[in-house]
């Protein structure tokens, strides 16, 4: 079920999650760990300058990628680490664009112009300041009916 690494680590892969995080953590790493330290911290965090450790892996120590810091593994024994990833459900996805889409109203103001893709009469447009400053807007239409996005430079 787990992969144990150095320092007894026990590493599970699930499947919900996007980050690792440590759970049942130790009251926090070892004194002797912490001695070289100005502060105390959660194990999670680095004790000299509060960033997140990286998870341990097969090396004998946990270095800190900011400042260097270094706590032994062993200070970690018995911390179980559990990493999940989450994947969206690609059909429960395209059902709820598509009801967004269908439930959509224009949101912006509609001006009278032919879609190119559907020929519907009437898209909605804003615009940007896309070039430099002396030159025109670039407008931005959108069909009402399929969504079609075209773009012209005035």
């Amino acid at each position: 079920d787990g992969v144990t690494a150095a320092g007894g680590w026990t590493i599970r892969h699930g499947a919900i999650l996007y980050t690792d995080s440590l759970v049942s953590r130790p009251s926090s790493p070892s004194r002797a760990a912490m001695d070289d330290s100005c502060f105390e911290s959660d194990p999670d965090f680095c004790p000299e300058c509060g960033t997140i450790l990286p998870l341990p892996g097969l090396e004998q120590h946990v270095v800190c990628r900011k400042c260097g810091f270094q706590i032994s593994v062993h200070a970690f024994e018995g911390t179980e680490i559990l990493s999940e990833v989450v994947f969206n459900d690609p059909e429960s996805l395209r059902a709820i664009l598509t009801m967004e889409d269908e439930a959509r109203e224009p949101n912006g103001p509609v001006v009278d112009r032919k879609c190119s893709r559907c020929g519907h009469e009437g898209m909605e447009y804003h615009t940007r300041q896309t070039r430099s400053a002396d030159e025109g807007q670039t407008v931005f239409y959108t069909c009402i009916s399929c969504r079609h996005q075209e773009k012209e430079d005035s």
